[in-house]
């Protein structure tokens, strides 16, 4: 996915949280594709204020007039409720194209790129309406609009957040986008394609670099080759794994790259004792913060230059590459004066530890590598295909996409084709007292960096601590608005509770709840994850609510999200 297939999109659907709480440019584009005349659908539990109005924050005229209505039309449905909303769109895009001699599918597409059409369709026919209905939580006649919307759409563009990928159904969700998608040919064309929208400009590049638990043998193949030795070959552990082997003892040493690891966990007490029981704890950091305070029996930060620092080496300044959202892998060059001379690089950091712990049982240069990062993109070139001639392409203004085989209609599956996936009605069974909650980030805050108690985008102001809940269920439950409550998470029979937090009302389906995170990862349980991808289910978290015994408001609101 480009910036450009945004320009020649016909319809953007944007499906859970607002990509805007931490990707302005991300609205950006969306504001740039609705001039064009592309029809935007939005989906998410909750309201967002940057995909109703758009203010973009470096034009003036755009700040002194309304701004840009994004959204045409609002699907506000019950949390994970995506997979019956995304059922009810396929249900009525295989009946409009019953009703037209079958005009609607591309089934020239669907015989020559796909397979498990036939079974898939026959289950989404199968699937009744009233169950639709009650899983999603979204009147019938606006799923219509939004099939309606589909079809019309020869460029259809799918955006999906952490809304999607942090519930027990995880997987089934993306594959249901997929699903949809396959059905009419919107895959491997110009202005259409699947866009994830991270949190992180690097999360992908990590991977596309090889960090995985799981490296794929093709990869460790040409590392072993390039680089003259034989990679191990056992698969490692990944996040949720290995805070359960730091527990268990298993897993000795915690080693961290930048970020903040307890902030960004489950089930925060019990990571908070995983990394105690560790004998190393060692974290290369830019600036404190809260994870340094829990440490294993020795414990190490290595000060590091950030990335807007100017890092200079033997040959002189240096600079990294990062790959975002849309797989565009560009330069980052620091331009401040670095807050110590003694500072170091984080490749200067990871070469030096390598070089300490080998030796020589390795023949590679690594005071030469940390000299000249050209010589690791080398590296890199003769290792990952796509970067070829990295060092001159990185230097081009904007830097450069990489491939992507599904753009090219080449899926990479046994069938060497695109599978239509089954799956049935997520349910979540609630007890009387119970609801489902969600967590959320505000406007004042980047992944676990939290720079304010503000968050403009719903209209609460000098505190996190806080549940939106919808007004009826606060009727129902006997809870008042400023209320201070407990809440209590469940899990096979355990229970988490996260004290003193300030009850608002808000515009939210009944029966769900949402909360600001990391606040409420204490509530998530280490093993409450996503079938097949092993992801913390920190959207669709099982709660009750019961009153703080010393009751009090904490912060000031207006009626913004109402």
């Amino acid at each position: 996915m480009t910036l450009e297939d945004f320009e020649l999109a016909q319809a953007i659907f944007v499906i859970g949280q607002n990509p805007g709480t931490n990707h302005p440019r991300m609205l950006t584009a969306l504001e740039k594709a609705k001039k064009n005349g592309c029809t935007l659908v939005h989906v998410n539990p909750l309201p967002e204020a940057g995909m109703s109005t758009f203010k973009h924050p470096q034009d003036v005229l755009s700040w002194l007039g309304g701004g840009t209505q994004l959204a045409d039309l609002f699907l506000q449905g019950q949390i994970n409720g995506d997979v019956a909303l995304l059922k009810g769109i396929m249900k009525e895009v295989l009946a409009a194209d019953d009703r037209s001699g079958g005009g609607v599918l591309d089934q020239d597409f669907i015989k020559k790129y796909t397979t498990g059409f036939v079974e898939f369709a026959d289950a989404v026919r199968e699937t009744e309406w009233e169950g639709i209905i009650q899983q999603c939580g979204i009147p019938k006649s606006q799923i219509e609009e939004a099939a309606r919307i589909f079809i019309a759409s020869e460029r259809t563009i799918f955006c999906w957040a952490m809304g999607l990928t942090q519930h027990k159904n995880a997987v089934a969700n993306i594959q249901e986008i997929v699903n949809l998608m396959l059905l009419r040919g919107q895959i491997g064309k110009p202005g259409a394609g699947l866009c994830p929208v991270r949190g992180h400009s690097n999360v992908q590049g990590d991977r596309t670099m090889g960090i995985s638990e799981r490296p794929a043998d093709t990869f460790l193949d040409r590392l072993g080759t390039e680089l003259n030795f034989e990679p191990p070959r056992t698969h490692g552990l990944d996040t949720v794994q290995s805070i359960q082997a730091m527990h268990c003892g298993r897993g000795k040493v915690f080693f961290a790259l930048g970020g903040n690891f307890l902030s960004a966990t489950p089930d925060t007490e019990y990571t908070a004792e995983a990394l105690r029981r560790c004998r190393l704890t060692v974290q290369v950091s830019t600036k404190l913060n809260r994870a340094h305070l829990i440490t294993g029996e020795q414990a190490l930060i290595l000060p590091c230059l950030g990335r807007t620092e100017v890092d200079h080496q033997a040959t002189g300044p240096q600079f990294v590459t990062t790959e975002n959202s849309m797989a565009v892998v560009q330069a980052s060059r620091g331009f401040l004066t670095p807050a110590s001379p003694q500072l170091l690089s984080e490749p200067a950091i990871v070469s030096r530890l390598a070089r300490a712990t080998l030796g020589r049982r390795t023949a590679i240069d690594w005071e030469e590598l940390i000299a000249d990062y050209d010589r690791i993109r080398e590296l890199i070139a003769r290792v990952i295909p796509g970067f070829e001639n990295y060092n001159q392409r990185v230097r081009q203004p904007g830097g450069f996409y990489l491939p992507s085989s599904p753009r090219e209609r080449v899926f990479k599956t046994p069938s060497d084709r695109a599978v239509f996936t089954v799956h049935e009605l997520p349910t979540h069974n609630l007890r009387p007292g119970q609801f489902l909650m969600m967590t959320i980030r505000s406007h004042d805050q980047f992944n676990t960096s939290i720079y304010g108690l503000n968050d403009r985008y719903r209209g609460i102001y000098n505190g996190r601590r806080v549940v939106l809940l919808n007004r009826d269920d606060m009727l129902e439950a006997g809870l008042s608005e400023g209320q201070t409550v407990d809440l209590t998470s469940h899990f096979e029979g355990e229970e988490r509770v996260a004290r003193r937090f300030t009850v608002v009302p808000y515009s939210i389906p009944r029966l769900c709840a949402a909360t600001y995170f990391p606040e409420t990862n204490v509530l998530v349980p280490v093993r409450s994850v996503a079938e097949k991808s092993n992801t913390p289910v920190s959207k669709s978290v099982v709660i009750s609510i019961k009153p703080t015994t010393d009751n009090g408001a904490q912060f000031d609101y207006d009626s913004i999200g109402e």
